[in-house]
């Protein structure tokens, strides 16, 4: 392995070179992010001449803008809401500009996080970009003095052929804003043979900026006479500090002060941690301050937990009786009937986020309120906790949005944008709160570690006559509730509740399970243990049946329906159960179509190689990946092809989704070859890449395949269904490979690299 050179995302760009306007940034930022010289919570939007809604707005110069309220981390979500207005609108994208909104509710859930900002905004940016539409045509009519009826819009403008009048956008702007905004049942949507953006794909609008390093993420966000603070954290969760020697940090030269933040108390939600902070006039003197404080700390009662002990716990919870979920037939009885029983565990430890950009946030408490400045998912939850953490009122804290350098769910719990606020009001002046990679992992609210017990009979046929099935894990409510220990609904429903076979007699169980770390909600949550085990306990009872993985897998889904979850508490990623009912048709079909991509039984593969399948929906998406592996004499692991099928419904923007697919089979690979966080006496053992990595270049697959099935239902998620099936395929394909079977994970105890 090549050794690694630090440099800066700007040096990288420009060799080195860089200009220093451009780097600090003044009161306020760049106006392609966030709003100068206005009031805090106006828009170009709102200035515009022209603006019937909070989403969109013209100017004069034919000039469209268009809100973003999603943020932006990777996913393309500022191009592809924007690009739904576009649509609807006829707007010429060349001349479409777009601006980050502020954490504010007149624009509904603005929580980036758990796929589905298209599909629960994707009417409401129709909406937009046709009611702008309409009275753009009905202020030309009335210059035109004909009917509206008879007028229709082209690219940027709006025509009346009969007589051949044109009237640009722009020009009708001032006449179109005297109009009363048209009910949502007089809009008329354009034509899906119409469509110029929606379905065609379409680049990031970031993109000139990123890679010319202009774009403004957290650590880029600058106000005048701003200061930086390193926080030293309890090592264990709900830990306070008992004493502390600040006396060696504050000869640190450009240290100015510590300053205790109180710990939180329980439950620990978005709350700031608590510690010691080092305030100084840069991070480094930061950080090295922050090395020299010298902290007695009370650990509490987390202080007992060790992740090995944990794991035989959660195993041995598995192995007893628990909560019945979901039943069908009856399994007991089933199982007493003889026929071949066979049983599995599995496990996965808890995941760290690990985004590219460490947690950072800028904020400024004067005359009672604040402005903060922040990479986050969700601005709103930054008001809230600020408001609640400082005293004051929701509307009197403004959160404004930067680029994020990643986020995967971590970005949208605003434990740090609290930090930054608390301190400014403590320090009297703008704090730059910034943590290192190692806060990172440290103080990260995981991915929860789950054991998972499988059981199942199998009849003459090979085919289940009974499966049992039990989960156990910490389960994210424990974040909000002290006493919370059993998988909520939300999370039960991933992967586990809607196991899609057509079985007789099926029982699922979830067991207790008490929280020592700060459990979240991670790229695909619960679907990546809970997928893990369902679809790698299928690859078994394929080859224990004697069957081709492929016509096992479509035979246990049976022959297309829609699953009944009557006396289920089932809520469907919240969506009605009317508009995405569960189809395991459609799950059929990818699975058919993956196997025929990736040649499936038809190529031959050497010694040390081999493929496996999974099928799997999740954010109401069905998802089937075949991976391809190689695997050495010295066990070292390559990952040569992946083929994924996807059957998203409408999919907006083609480009930026295969795009998700091919990190979805990234980010699985680091799951599966090195993600595991560990603790012992309730301290994480692990704190950067050396002992955290991520897939380099030379560990992600060589080749990845996507494709998506054309659909006309509704639109779903597409940032987190990539991730489950990919997890269990990859292991499924070690054992074809090495007849090693990887149950647990990181597959690195079965001496994997």
């Amino acid at each position: 392995m090549s050794p690694i050179e630090n440099v800066s995302r700007r040096d990288f760009l420009h060799g080195g070179v860089f200009a220093a306007g451009a780097l600090v940034l003044g009161v306020r930022f760049s106006p392609s992010l966030l709003i100068a010289d206005a009031l805090p919570h106006d828009t170009h939007v709102d200035l515009a001449t022209f603006h019937p809604s909070a989403f969109v707005g013209i100017n004069p110069d034919g000039t469209v803008w268009i809100v973003a309220h999603r943020s932006e981390m990777g996913t393309t979500i500022r191009t592809s809401l924007p690009l739904v207005v576009a649509e609807d609108l006829d707007a010429d994208w060349n001349r479409v500009k777009i601006e980050q909104a502020i954490g504010d509710k007149r624009y509904g859930d603005q929580n980036t996080d758990g796929s589905h900002s298209i599909r629960s905004f994707y009417d409401v940016m129709r909406a937009a970009g046709a009611t702008a539409r309409l009275m753009l045509i009905q202020a030309a009519a009335q210059q035109w003095n004909v009917p509206a009826a008879e007028c229709e819009s082209e690219l940027h403008v709006v025509v009346h052929r009969s007589t051949n009048q044109r009237a640009g956008y722009g020009e009708l702007a001032a006449a179109a804003a005297k109009l009363p905004v048209p009910a949502k049942e007089d809009l008329k949507f354009k034509l899906k043979s119409a469509w110029r953006y929606v379905g065609k794909g379409e680049v990031s609008y970031d993109i000139e900026a990123l890679v010319t390093g202009k774009a403004i993420y957290g650590m880029d966000a600058r106000i005048d006479g701003m200061v930086y603070a390193s926080v030293e954290r309890p090592p264990v969760l709900g830990g306070k500090a008992k004493s502390y020697d600040d006396k060696e940090a504050l000869k640190v030269a450009g240290v100015r002060q510590t300053i205790p933040i109180d710990p939180f108390q329980p439950p620990p939600a978005f709350q700031p941690l608590g510690g010691i902070a080092v305030i100084a006039d840069n991070t480094w003197a930061a950080f090295q301050g922050r090395k020299k404080l010298n902290i007695s700390w009370d650990n509490g009662p987390n202080e007992t937990y060790d992740s090995a002990a944990y794991k035989n716990e959660l195993r041995e919870t598995s192995h007893k009786p628990c909560k019945v979920v979901r039943n069908v037939g009856d399994a007991d009885a089933a199982f007493t009937k003889g026929g071949k029983i066979y049983e599995a565990d599995y496990y996965v430890p808890l995941l760290a986020h690990a985004t590219m950009e460490p947690l950072v946030a800028l904020a400024e408490f004067k005359d009672g309120k604040v402005t903060a400045w922040a990479p986050t998912q969700n601005p709103q939850a930054a008001q809230d906790i600020i408001a609640k953490e400082l005293g004051i009122a929701k509307e009197d804290v403004i959160c404004h949005v930067t680029l994020l350098g990643g986020g995967f769910g971590r970005k949208s719990k605003p434990d740090y944008v609290a930090e930054a606020a608390v301190l400014s009001k403590k320090v009297g002046r703008p704090v730059k709160v910034v943590w290192t990679r190692e806060d990172d992992i440290k103080f990260d609210y995981y991915n929860a570690v789950a054991s998972m017990y499988m059981k199942a009979a199998l009849g003459a046929d090979g085919k289940p006559t009974a499966w049992l099935q039990r989960s156990v894990f910490p389960p994210i409510t424990s974040t909000f509730d002290v006493n919370a220990v059993y998988g909520d609904p939300g999370h039960l429903q991933q992967g586990w509740l809607d196991i899609p076979y057509d079985l007789p007699n099926l029982r699922i169980e979830n067991g207790p399970a008490k929280a020592h770390v700060r459990i979240g909600w991670l790229r695909s949550v619960a679907n990546i243990y809970h997928g893990f085990a369902v679809q790698c306990f299928t690859d078994e009872l394929a080859i224990a049946a004697g069957r081709d993985q492929v016509d096992y897998l479509l035979d246990l889904i049976g022959q297309p329906r829609t699953i009944d979850f009557t006396g289920v508490d089932y809520p469907n990623y919240g969506a009605s159960m009317q508009t995405y009912p569960w189809e395991t048709g459609r799950l059929r079909h990818v699975t058919e179509m993956v196997a025929e991509k990736s040649g499936w039984g038809k190529r031959q593969h050497s010694k040390g190689s081999g493929v496996g399948i999974a099928a799997h929906r999740s954010f109401l998406t069905y998802v089937a990946t075949v991976v391809e592996v190689e695997v050495n004499d010295q066990g070292e692991v390559r990952i040569p092809r992946v083929d994924t099928v996807l059957d998203a419904g409408l999919v907006v923007n083609p480009e930026a989704t295969r795009a998700q697919f091919e990190g979805a089979a990234v980010f699985g690979t680091s799951i599966v070859r090195s993600g595991e966080i560990t603790a012992t006496k309730g301290t994480i053992r692990q704190s950067n890449f050396q002992d955290y990595p991520v897939a380099r270049i030379g560990d992600a697959p060589l080749q990845t395949n996507v494709y998506i099935v054309e659909s006309d239902a509704p639109p779903a998620g597409v940032g987190e269904p990539g991730v489950p099936p990919f997890v269990a395929a990859f292991c499924n394909a070690v054992f074809a490979a090495t007849g090693k079977r990887v149950r647990d994970l990181p597959f690195t105890s079965l001496g994997f690299s």
